[in-house]
């Protein structure tokens, strides 16, 4: 199942998108997609409504799309997960999880504007994959038991200031937390529906030149070990995101660095997840 939000910023309505393509609106069944409604079989409620067929259609044309999660609560990242990518930045393999947060009101629609901050001279791409949980977990045993409190899947985009992640403090959070910097969706698919999340490829352009191409078969550290370990430090909450790490290709790898400047334009995309476009401006 495929679930989105669609309409104006602030007044987004819960859909799903069917398996060819039209989109039934949810809310009779639900008032928004999020933490909330994941905790409470908000998924199996939606499914059961789509199966009985009593969703009235609605008309895509000039709808928004925006993030199919509303705000989450916490959005966790994990940088330097694939080999690829650590090498074309100099990192070392990490021996363990590289695990930094960021703001949560950097999550945008997938073809929303992306404002490149004031001052900023190192803005960088990265297409990930999204995990996002849909049931309380804490002190997770193993990969099995992570694998039972994840929801579905997303495209997301870290996006990332370089100057402002790497030179400017010790922590990262200054470069991944600017307004705009996490487009997400289109859509949220359901983990069943995805299957194995380490057989995924990602893909990424700038004024249509490749510059990343990934599969998370090359993830240091696989989707459901990633979960499980952050359960040992911090309780993940319905409705939580985790950014899984981005492969190589990033403007910081790039001979020349070529950052991002106003009007360019990213699209990337996810097997099975959908694809995103954005046009940068500046903030």
């Amino acid at each position: 199942m495929k679930l989105l939000r669609v309409g104006l910023p602030g007044e987004e309505r819960p859909a799903v998108r069917t398996d060819d393509g039209r989109l039934l609106d949810l809310s009779s069944v639900a008032s928004d997609v999020d933490g909330a409604f994941l905790a409470s079989d908000g998924l199996d409620r939606a499914r059961a409504a789509v199966e009985a067929g009593r969703l009235p259609e609605l008309a895509p044309h000039g709808l928004r799309i925006g993030a199919p999660l509303a705000r989450p609560g916490k959005v966790i990242c994990v940088g330097l997960n694939y080999r690829d990518h650590a090498a074309e930045t100099g990192a070392a393999i990490p021996p363990r999880p590289v695990v930094f947060m960021k703001d949560p009101s950097t999550v945008v629609g997938p073809y929303d504007e992306v404002l490149i901050p004031r001052g900023s001279v190192k803005t960088d791409w990265e297409v990930e994959l999204g995990v996002v949980i849909g049931r309380r977990a804490r002190y997770l045993e193993g990969p099995e038991e992570a694998a039972e409190v994840i929801a579905g899947y997303v495209v997301s985009h870290d996006v990332s200031e370089r100057e402002f992640q790497l030179e400017y403090s010790s922590q990262w959070d200054l470069g991944k937390s600017c307004e705009t910097f996490n487009p997400m969706g289109p859509w949220l698919v359901t983990a069943d529906e995805v299957g194995d999340p380490q057989e995924l490829g990602l893909r990424l352009t700038v004024n249509g030149v490749e510059r990343q191409h990934g599969h998370t078969r090359d993830m240091i550290f696989p989707v459901h070990e990633i979960v499980a370990y952050l359960s040992r430090y911090m309780v993940l909450q319905p409705g939580d995101v985790i950014n899984t790490g981005t492969p190589a290709g990033v403007a910081l790898g790039l001979p020349g660095t070529p950052y991002l400047r106003p009007g360019d334009t990213v699209e990337l995309e996810i097997d099975g997840l959908g694809s995103q476009r954005q046009t940068f401006g500046q903030a």
